[in-house]
């Protein structure tokens, strides 16, 4: 099942399912008024779905099979917001291994490049093995908090933030817990994942380059209104398998990269096994795979413009769109 929040006639979050092939949204609160004469309060939100875990996921299905006319709305006639308007936490983390190695060496060049003699600088780099991926990225799961005030969802605009001058794009996706737990072991970790969606991981560059030798990981490169992408839905752990999905990235149209999550080193129960040690992970928290190899301007040195469009789509998924405003 595919889950999406969308603004409704008061300008409200409501909590809907796409049907017919994401063409149309049934309004699941008024199914289930129209249905069965009241509302469960699993209908209220996203997030009051996903804590009412197996018991709410099934009466849902139960109200898409032959939902009534009149709570069926076309696609194109509602706005989508992101599926969980400030989730209760956003991790975000690195898990695929092509995309380290790649921003390594783009690093390594323009740090060579700055030097009086790029090419020797380059030996030396080479020769200390600097600007490589450290040891303890393959020794254990690396992540960082983001802002869950800072979510949208896809065709929202992304406000440039006043203090940065280079902006980029990160191709992800990740998942949303289901059942909370504490210490959950590894063989154990899918029963925790409630679904999946694309993630957009806005980053200024410039910022970013300034701020990471401080030691404690991104901060303002990454934390501006607007800067986590989060959508357009949420697909439900049972219908895909996330580990055989194409990511492909366009902007203004044009395909920049394409990647498929195969690739993925630290697996999503590597990630949970991790983070729940001796802390409580909750419902509707958002936890992140990094950037898929080539997902990223910083690994093809080609940046974002104020007004580029840029489309992250993920097979099984689809596709968020969002337009770069500089004001």
């Amino acid at each position: 099942m595919k889950l999406v929040t969308f603004v409704g006639e008061a300008g409200e979050d409501r909590l809907g399912a796409w049907i017919d092939d994401s063409t149309k949204v049934v309004d699941l609160a008024a199914a289930d008024e129209t249905i069965n004469g009241t509302i469960d309060p699993f209908f209220d939100s996203m997030l009051d779905l996903i804590e009412g875990g197996e018991e709410a996921l099934e009466a849902a299905y139960g109200l898409i099979v032959d939902p009534p006319e009149n709570t069926v709305l076309p696609t194109g006639e509602v706005t989508l917001r992101t599926p969980v308007p400030a989730p209760p936490q956003i991790r975000d983390c690195l898990c695929f291994e092509e995309h380290l190695t790649q921003a390594f060496a783009i690093l390594r060049k323009v740090k060579a490049a700055a030097e009086p003699d790029p090419e020797a600088a380059m030996a030396e780099f080479e020769r200390q093995g600097l600007f490589r991926i450290p040891e303890v990225w393959y020794q254990q799961p690396i992540y960082y908090k983001g802002n869950r005030f800072s979510v949208v969802g896809t065709d929202a605009d992304v406000i440039w933030p006043t203090y940065a001058d280079i902006l980029d794009y990160e191709m992800e996706f990740g998942f949303f817990v289901g059942k909370g737990g504490k210490n959950i072991s590894k063989d154990n970790a899918q029963g925790h994942i409630f679904g999946y969606s694309i993630f957009n991981d806005i980053s200024a560059r410039d910022v970013q380059t300034v701020e990471m030798p401080g030691g404690l990981g991104p901060a303002k490169s990454k934390d501006f209104d607007t800067g986590n992408v989060i959508g357009p839905c949420i697909v439900t752990a049972d219908e895909i398998d996330p580990y055989d999905l194409d990511l492909i990235v366009r902007v203004n149209g044009e395909e920049r990269s394409r990647g498929n999550s195969s690739s993925i080193h630290w697996k999503f129960e590597d990630l949970i096994a991790h983070i729940s040690q001796s802390e409580t992970i909750y419902p509707g928290e958002f936890i992140a795979s990094g950037t898929v190899g080539g997902g990223s301007g910083l690994e093809l040195e080609r940046y974002l413009e104020p007004g580029d469009v840029v489309e992250l789509e993920v097979e099984g998924i689809g596709t968020i769109r969002n337009k770069i405003v500089r004001p």
